[in-house]
């Protein structure tokens, strides 16, 4: 029983020790593996820090396009402001001085209307004598 007892004994050294070797085998693929990770991460970053770049110079002029483009809309606004007011001010003198002249050319109009009237009548009766 003794020998059963060292055989078994050989056999689990011998597992144990082909295991440790696997192990270490595996443990350096893993490793391996890692390392080929960590510098594909780095070509990565090396290449992400161009692009946050550039999108950042791209996001300023945008900012700049924007703000040179908001400056000429306000003044375009400003002119239609000016030009609406200036329409509203001509519209209104026009009103008042249309209301003002209106009564005193229509009465003017049936004043010499009745003195053409007068005249024909005065002119028709002149004839008759």
């Amino acid at each position: 029983m003794e020998n059963i007892a060292t055989v078994f004994l050989i056999l689990l050294l011998l597992s144990a020790s082909a295991l440790s070797i696997s192990l270490i085998f595996y443990l350096g693929k893993i490793t391996k593996s890692i390392k080929a990770m960590e510098a594909d991460v780095k070509s990565i970053s090396f290449q992400l820090s161009p692009l946050v770049a550039s999108a950042t110079n791209l996001s300023e002029k945008l900012n700049a396009l924007v703000q040179d483009a908001k400056e000429p809309v306000d003044t375009a606004k400003a002119i239609a402001f000016e030009v609406k007011d200036r329409v509203d001010t001509i519209l209104d003198l026009e009103e008042r001085i249309r209301t003002s002249i209106e009564k005193p050319v229509t009465d003017f109009s049936k004043n010499l209307s009745a003195i053409l009237y007068g005249l024909n009548a005065f002119w028709n009766t002149y004839k008759k004598k």
